[in-house]
């Protein structure tokens, strides 16, 4: 609806991850680092945590795409998953064949087994990568740790990255898994963007789709840091809706007011807020711009 407005050829903050818009910032770098580090020779278990937003995905999407093709990778994205389950996952992601009606915890680690040692003998390498990972319980956890124990005299044969939110962190200090807690060679916990990387970012994803003109005022991009505490999916989501407003109201550039109303619509509420008082001058003004827009139509057709 605003592209043309503000000479975009495409929505620069849409919360689909592209990788055309893939933007690293100083601590997704340093995440990135930590992650390649850790999956060096000595394999065992990679730990990335970070609260809801912050880039994890991106981080990890990042990392796949540096690994050779002799990589095997296997993706988990629900994890709230049995231990026999879990299992089947990983066979289904790494193409095993199985029998449902055999399938049992030691069937099923058996086939794994063989796939990565026939993938360690022809050079290649397997890696696991389970999002969500704070939801896995401890006994699936455990049956994960079993599974790392097949290795050579120099690595492991399955190196396996767990993804999750700050919770992730606790499950894993809990008594029963501290042998996996142990066998985690690199852990990495993600913070949210700084007010000078917000800056850098919104004008990145503006550049990829099509403009350099400053249409976020230097005042609005402070607010904007400060409204979504830095987490890019609350960026993405109030700058869409800011430019949506700044349209609505024939304005070129998007001020703090605009922020502000837009906030309102696509962020939390605060404690004092109330829904009565949430009805945003952006809706009123598209609203009024499409009765506008409805009615010289109208008059043309008739």
């Amino acid at each position: 609806m605003y592209l043309s407005f503000f000479g975009l050829v495409e929505k620069p903050f849409s919360i689909a991850p592209n990788p055309e818009y893939l933007f690293l910032s100083d601590r997704h770098k340093e995440a990135l680092a930590h992650l390649t580090f850790g999956l060096g020779d000595a394999g065992g278990f990679v730990l990335l945590t970070g609260e809801v937003g912050t880039g994890k995905t991106t981080v990890t999407r990042c990392m796949l795409e540096e690994l050779p093709d002799t990589t095997q990778v296997a993706f988990v994205l629900n994890p709230s998953l049995s231990e026999l389950e879990l299992l089947a996952s990983i066979c289904d992601e790494l193409r095993i064949r199985y029998k449902k009606s055999d399938a049992s915890l030691k069937n099923l680690t058996d086939k794994i087994k063989n796939r990565l040692l026939k993938n360690h003998q022809s050079g290649g390498h397997t890696m696991l990568i389970i999002d969500e990972a704070q939801h896995l319980a401890p006994a699936v956890l455990e049956q994960l740790r079993l599974l790392t124990n097949l290795e050579t005299n120099h690595k492991k044969l399955l190196q396996i990255i767990l993804v999750g939110q700050p919770e992730l962190q606790q499950l894993l200090k809990r008594n029963e898994l501290r042998q996996l807690a142990q066998r985690i060679t690199a852990r990495y916990h993600l913070l949210p963007l700084t007010e000078a990387q917000v800056f850098a970012y919104i004008q990145h994803r503006l550049h990829k789709a099509g403009t350099d003109t400053p249409i976020f005022a230097t005042n609005s991009i402070k607010l904007i840091h400060q409204l979504t505490a830095g987490i890019p999916r609350l960026i993405n989501l109030l700058c869409d809706r800011a430019l949506m407003g700044a349209f609505a109201n024939q304005q070129q550039q998007v001020n703090k007011l605009i922020v502000k109303q837009a906030a309102t619509e696509v962020l939390p509420l605060q404690p004092e807020q109330t829904p009565n008082k949430i009805i945003s001058p952006i809706m009123l003004s598209m609203a009024a711009l499409l009765c506008i827009t409805a009615g010289f139509a109208l008059s043309f057709i008739f």
